[in-house]
């Protein structure tokens, strides 16, 4: 069964095929991905890699954990799911100001 690592401390000229490529060393990869920010276009330092077992995904941790890639030391360990977040609030409209000029009431 696949197994999904957290890749965190990525250099920002780290692309997903380098990801990808450092981490076959270790084993057969099934995905890799970078977390690119929405507005900016450029990579938020962390990221993904799918191992294709638990072995596998074991001797990437034991390889890469704490190791350098791109001249940054890279955090790496299994993902953990996702958790559940409230839904946003608040944060839209235009305020509590009145449209109009003097004497509009």
């Amino acid at each position: 069964m696949a197994k999904k690592l957290y890749v965190g401390g990525l250099s920002y000229s780290t692309n997903q095929d380098t990801l990808q490529n450092a981490f076959a060393q270790a084993g057969a990869v099934t995905s890799a991905t970078i977390i690119m920010d929405k507005m900016t276009g450029r990579s938020k330092g962390f990221g993904f890699v799918e191992m294709s077992s638990d072995a596998e995904a074991q001797a990437a941790i034991e390889m890469w954990n704490g190791k350098e890639l791109d001249g940054r030391t890279l955090t790496v360990n299994e993902a953990r799911p996702m958790e559940a977040r409230p839904p946003r609030t608040g944060g839209g409209g235009r305020g509590g100001y009145g449209g109009g000029g003097r004497g509009s009431w």
